[in-house]
Parts: structure tokens; sequence; C-alpha cells
């Protein structure tokens, strides 16, 4: 059977809609990884700030205990950002 100038357009628009699906996907992938990223930075900027910072400390308290999901929340027991290590005054004068 002769593939027809119907089935040949047929086959080009799939072809076409396949990859344009495909761009759509790693858009997204991109879009997604670049979220995650943005997310990790912010908490780890939080977490510094709280670690030198009682009111940051406190509101980052706040948002873990207020966090809606419960095995979000267990995720942080016992945790609690690292207190800043006092520095060396050097040599007194």
């Amino acid at each position: 059977m002769t593939e027809t100038e119907l089935d040949r357009a047929q086959k080009r628009y799939d072809q076409a809609r396949a990859r344009l699906q495909a761009l759509k996907n790693r858009e997204a992938a991109k879009e997604r990884k670049l979220d995650t990223r943005r997310k990790v930075i912010i908490g780890g900027a939080l977490t510094d700030l709280a670690s030198r910072d009682d009111n940051a400390r406190a509101m980052l308290d706040r948002l873990i205990r207020n966090l809606p999901r419960e095995q979000d929340r267990k995720t942080f027991e016992g945790w609690e950002p690292e207190k800043p290590k006092p520095e060396d005054p050097g040599p007194s004068a």
C-alpha cells in the first residue's frame, strides 16, 4: 500500500506534536529544577540567619510548627539551627 499525501502529512503532524511535547517536558523539568534550587538556597539562607538572629530563629520555629503535613513536621523533630561558634577574639592588647 502506498503512502498517500494525507498519510505523510499526518505522520509529519504526529512527529511535530511529539517534538513539541518533548520541548514542553524539558522546559517543565528545567523550571522544576530552578524552583528546587531556589528553595534550597532560601532554606540555607534562612537557616544561616536563624543561627545568628533570635527573631529569625523564632520565625523559623513558627514556620516549622505550622507546617500543614505531619510528615514534614516530623522531619524537623529534634533539629534546630546551629548556633554560631564564637569567633576567636585574638590576642589581648
